[in-house]
């Protein structure tokens, strides 16, 4: 859900609005003269890196990633 509203509202708000995006996560346009200039969104929550994805569930490293290329696995234009 997205609501709208003036920049002199929001400024004088903001606090308020701030709260209502984060128990809620709508997002605020903010306006100046029915131009928007911001959003105010929640912010996203970054996810435990050490969880595996489901997605890639069966995958398997072929070689070694860390391993240097040889001079043939570079394009010519950058040898």
């Amino acid at each position: 859900m997205t609501t709208a509203m003036n920049i002199y509202n929001a400024k004088a708000n903001f606090s308020k609005i701030v709260s209502e995006v984060e128990r809620t996560g709508i997002h605020v346009v903010i306006y100046r003269h029915k131009v928007p200039i911001a959003e105010i969104v929640p912010l996203r929550t970054k996810s435990d890196p050490l969880i595996t994805d489901s997605a890639l569930k069966g995958a398997v490293f072929v070689g070694d990633p860390t391993a240097s290329l040889s001079p043939e696995d570079w394009p010519e234009e950058l040898r």
